[in-house]
Order: structure tokens, then sequence, then C-alpha cells
């Protein structure tokens, strides 16, 4: 019985054409290998660091609508397709935080049921981070948005300047933190005359390691004002005192633990000289600004002739735009993590720094599988 001739499996289907609407395996790769930019913003305002980025990148912004429906709900539809692609959603975080974290879900998932390959959120100030805490009968908010975040879809997530570095260890998949402190340190050797004769200052002890990082970079001296009135994040409650202690409680016989002495905060005093220097207050965040409006009388009362404040989120609620231009801060400069053009318009003294090229950078370097080591170059653990 003769015996069939096997053909190569290349060479049997060698004569049949693709489908109108299908494309050979390099062309599909090709398709795979591209990115999109989606900004997950409804408002306006809240688009221009997007707009930025991409403009940067060469790209343009991702066709979407974001909006807000009559009864509150948010609604979010995607205008092309993502399938097998690396999708980047950039999201800034408004006043109304919670409006915005709900738009990143709800983008993040439609993208996910839509096929995307990879969801990456470009988050510069990532919401919540102040509650990463235990509380008394609290909970740790910063951790349920991280879970929250990887259910919906997300894959990886860009962010800038945790207020807690441990925020990390919340995730399930790769968080890369950058820095603003270069941005912020070029602005000081280039926008600040004398910045020689300057001094950094860290508003409380907590702020040691930030001012200190500065100082160490500029070859510049370093103060730091102790003794604060109001409470700082660490003396809350954190839940170690509950329940709380009743009045003629049982004691277990033979039982007798040290009594932990209270607290109390000595008189204001800045460790350092300020005196005939500018100062350079520096922070992570600033959003209720009374703390530094405070410092920065102390800093006159001591000496200092300027007082600069600068911090990378400039949140700026309530009435910081105001309460600033009739303090004795000369300047705050933050940068554009966080919309802040109306506070601006309030104030002639918040200046912005922008921060979209290492985004942008680091959109670039995910997607092409390039390493991130590039942007945290002399980076420490203190910075």
């Amino acid at each position: 019985m003769p015996r069939k001739l096997l053909l190569p499996y290349k060479s049997v289907f060698s004569h049949f054409r693709a489908p109108r609407g299908l494309h050979d395996s390099s062309a599909m790769n090709a398709a795979r290998s591209g990115y999109r930019v989606f900004s997950a913003n409804s408002t306006a305002a809240c688009t221009e660091l997007a707009k930025r980025i991409t403009e940067r990148l060469g790209a343009e912004l991702g066709k979407s609508v974001v909006y807000q429906e009559t009864n509150g709900e948010t609604r979010v539809e995607i205008k092309e397709s993502v399938r097998g692609q690396d999708i980047f959603i950039i999201q800034t975080i408004p006043r109304d935080v919670n409006t915005a974290v709900m738009e990143l879900l709800i983008m993040a998932y439609a993208l996910k049921t839509s096929c995307a390959r990879n969801i990456i959120g470009v988050i510069p100030y990532f919401p919540y981070s102040k509650q990463s805490k235990m509380r008394k009968r609290g909970s740790i908010v910063c951790k349920l948005l991280a879970s929250m975040l990887a259910k919906a879809g997300l894959t990886h997530i860009i962010t800038m300047d945790l207020h807690q570095k441990e925020i990390q260890g919340f995730f399930s998949f790769p968080v890369d933190n950058l820095r603003a402190s270069p941005f912020l340190l070029q602005y000081i050797q280039e926008e600040i005359p004398d910045y020689r004769n300057a001094v950094i200052v860290a508003k409380s002890p907590d702020a040691a390691k930030r001012a200190q990082s500065y100082a160490e970079r500029l070859r510049l001296g370093l103060a730091v004002i102790h003794g604060e009135a109001q409470c700082t994040e660490q003396d809350m409650d954190d839940g170690r005192h509950s329940p709380p202690m009743v009045k003629n409680a049982t004691v277990h016989p033979g039982l007798e633990l040290p009594l932990m002495m209270a607290k109390e905060k000595p008189p204001i005093t800045v460790v350092g000289d300020v005196g005939g220097r500018i100062a350079i207050i520096v922070d992570d965040i600033i959003d209720d600004v009374e703390s530094f409006v405070a410092a920065a009388e102390i800093l006159k009362e001591r000496g200092a002739y300027k007082i600069f404040v600068m911090a990378t989120h400039g949140l700026l609620s309530a009435d910081a735009p105001r309460l600033i231009e009739e303090s004795s801060i000369d300047e705050v400069v933050v940068t554009n993590t966080v919309p802040h053009e109306v506070q601006k318009l309030q104030c002639p003294k918040i200046k912005t720094v922008d921060i979209s090229l290492i985004l942008s950078e680091a959109i670039r370097r995910i997607h092409n599988g390039e390493s991130m080591a590039y942007l945290f170059r002399n980076i420490t653990v203190d910075d």
C-alpha cells in the first residue's frame, strides 16, 4: 500500500490566504506590542499632567469618556480597541478624592474586560496614604485601596513620594515609588539666589531624615524645629490603649505592668542656627498649612530673613492660599502631582515644578522592558 506524503505544516497551508480582517503573526505581534495612555479624570483641570506626559512621549491620549451621571454615578466608556496592549492610566487626585478613586477603579475594570494585556496606574499622589497605620478602632484604609486596585485589574503602579514607604508592601503587584527631590533640588540651585547661605529646616523631628537628605546633597546646614504644640501623627492613639481604662478595674493578682509616663512636649525650640540665613522647609505633603505658617513665624523670630516651603504634593486644602499669602512665608514650591491652578490664582506665592519628564520616562521604560534603575540613581532609603 503506497505511503502518503506528509507535507510540512507551513507548506500545507501556504496556498491559503488570510480572511479579510485577519493579520499574520508578525502583524499581530506588532499590534500586541503597542501601548496607549488614558486619563481617568472627568475634569479638564486634572488632565493637564496627562497631556504633558503624552506630549513628551510623542503619543496621543486614548479615546475615552469619563463623566458623572445625574444620580452621581461614575460612567467610563473606552472608545478604541485596547486588546493585547499595555495601558497606562494617568490619574491625578483633585479635591474630590472619592470620585477620582472610583474613576480609576471603573476605568481599570473596563480595560481589563476589554482584554488589555497590562494595566499600569500612573498615580503621582496616592490617595489615603496618610491612613496607612492602625488607629484606635479604625482601619488601614490605604491597604483597602491597594486591594481594590488589584481586584479592578491593575498590574503595576507608578507613584511618587509615598507618605510612608512601607505602603509598597500593601500591594500584590510591583510599585515604582519615584522621587521628586531631584527636581526640587534643581529649583533651589537655579531659582533661589544665594542659596549657599540657606539652611534646610525640618518642621518636626519626623521630617528630619528628609531634610538631612536635602542638606547633604546641597552641602548646607540643617535645623530642626522641636516641641510643636499640635499633636503629630505618631502621637495619635493607635489602638493599643483599647479598651479604655476603667476606674476600679480589677487587676490579675501578681500582674504589675510598669506604668508608661505621659508625654510632655517641651517649649518650641529650633535646633540649629538660622540667624541671617534663608530657611528652606522641606516635606512631602503640604495640605493644612497651619503648621508651616507657625514654623515660619518661629524661624522669623530666630533671624531667618527669607523662608521657602518645598513639598512634592501641594494639596493646599481649605484656606491654605489665604493663610500662605498672609504669612511670613515668601514662597511655596510644589510639583504638579496634584492640580492646584485655582490656588495659584488666589496666592501668587505658590510656584510649580513640572515632573512630567520622569513620569514619561518611567512609562517608556516599563513598556520597553528596560531597567528602572536609571530613575533611582543615588536614591537612598531615607530619600
